[in-house]
């Protein structure tokens, strides 16, 4: 199984290689939120093992948080040593799924888009957003298509 880490860095390296520009910290947290959703819903597994938890600006992976934390606000530079071959394809489908759908977004907007849904609604400050709350809210986002 992946770690968030190792997903990060696709995203990372995803958006150098589509728009030239780095994602900020906020912004990967989201994407990193969203990955692991719709990877529970359609997969009934998590894509990676790392909790995620319900901070003030959202759903937040404390570790991968603290790893980029330095860049601030700003854009973090993509990584030069990931190697995309060490994901399975039905990783790298949902994952580039995620981004375009996703990636689209200001770090402001999917901030506040996940303010709207029931998996950081209905966790406390501070809390773990459970894997069973993430399966109940994104497999109805599967179905409502």
């Amino acid at each position: 199984m992946k770690s968030a880490y190792d997903i990060a860095n696709y995203f990372l390296k995803l958006s150098d290689e589509d728009s030239g520009e780095c994602l900020s910290n906020m912004k990967l947290q989201k994407l990193l939120y969203y990955a692991q959703g719709f990877h529970i819903a359609l997969h009934d597994t998590p894509l990676f093992e790392d909790r995620i938890l319900s901070w003030i600006h959202g759903p937040v992976v404390a570790n991968v948080y603290y790893e980029y934390k330095k860049h601030g606000n700003s854009g973090i530079p993509a990584p030069e040593d990931i190697d995309i071959s060490e994901f399975e394809s039905s990783e790298t489908e949902l994952l580039n799924d995620i981004f375009t759908v996703f990636g689209q977004f200001s770090a402001w907007k999917l901030r506040d888009l996940t303010h709207e849904e029931p998996p950081w609604k209905d966790t406390p400050n501070g809390g773990e957003i459970s894997h069973a709350k993430l399966k109940e809210y994104f497999i109805t986002q599967l179905e409502n298509g």
